[in-house]
């Protein structure tokens, strides 16, 4: 069963998503800042993480940035799910190797899960 990790502060959002994907057939589990999202990463090694970027604590690309030094996440699929329009988002997201951008506005969980999935295989 693939594993996919949720980092993302809004409780609510994250339940939708993680909803969508256990009827996807994943094995989902939260954290709700970075802090917590890179002990989760650690402990689960997730075959995808969603990763919000402004969050408490540690925000999304603080955390990518501590993953992506790691063995065991250097070459972990991320897939960045915020608000944050790609424009603005920062700079140094193009170099950690992020396997899809997207603002959660623009797609429906269903089209995330998809996608999701495209990565994965």
């Amino acid at each position: 069963m693939p594993k996919i990790a949720i980092v993302e502060d809004d409780l609510a959002i994250a339940q939708m998503y993680r909803l969508k994907f256990e009827a996807e057939g994943y094995k989902v589990e939260i954290a709700e800042n970075g802090k917590l999202g890179l002990e989760l990463c650690e402990k689960l090694k997730p075959d995808m993480v969603l990763l919000d970027l402004m969050m408490p604590e540690m925000n999304g690309d603080e955390m990518l940035e501590k993953l992506r030094s790691t063995d065991w996440g250097k070459h972990m699929k991320v897939i960045v799910l915020t608000n944050v329009g790609e424009q603005e988002a920062p700079a140094k997201l193009k170099e950690l190797d992020i396997s899809a951008y997207v603002v959660k506005a623009e797609m429906t969980p269903k089209q995330v899960a998809d996608l999701a999935k495209q990565q994965m295989s």
